[in-house]
């Protein structure tokens, strides 16, 4: 098994995941460099063809470009689409199944948001 990675999902996928939230928490900044694909196989000991496919996820999506002959660059914009992406799949995975829970609960809006909150209190860290 390589180094962080799960064996649930493919590692290129899981790769090209680990670079977005690098991009989302700020240690590769836009218009800044990120590692070769040779650095990604060596670190995580994968192949380097894998370590390309789960780059070219992010090129594809143009979070990150290539100049020719110095490395991969994070795009500009790309923290803002990866936020805005990340916050669609938050909604459709989290909280329209919390909506419809706290429906077939019969739970009215303050008493979901008092649940809500209740929550944001305990994991504040």
């Amino acid at each position: 098994m390589n180094a962080g990675f799960s064996e649930e999902r493919p590692i290129f996928i899981q790769l090209a995941e680990q670079l977005e939230d690098a991009i989302l928490s700020g240690v590769y900044p836009e218009e800044t460099q990120v590692p070769s694909i040779t650095e990604y196989s060596v670190a995580y000991k994968i192949n380097p063809a894998t370590a390309l496919k789960g780059i070219n996820l992010l090129v594809d999506a143009g979070l990150l470009y290539k100049k020719r002959g110095v490395g991969m660059f994070v795009a500009r914009g790309a923290r803002e689409q990866l936020a805005k992406r990340r916050q669609e799949g938050f909604y459709r995975d989290y909280v329209l199944p919390l909506t419809r829970e706290a429906q077939r609960l019969c739970l009215n809006r303050a008493e979901l948001e008092n649940l809500i909150e209740r929550g944001w209190i305990e994991h504040e860290d």
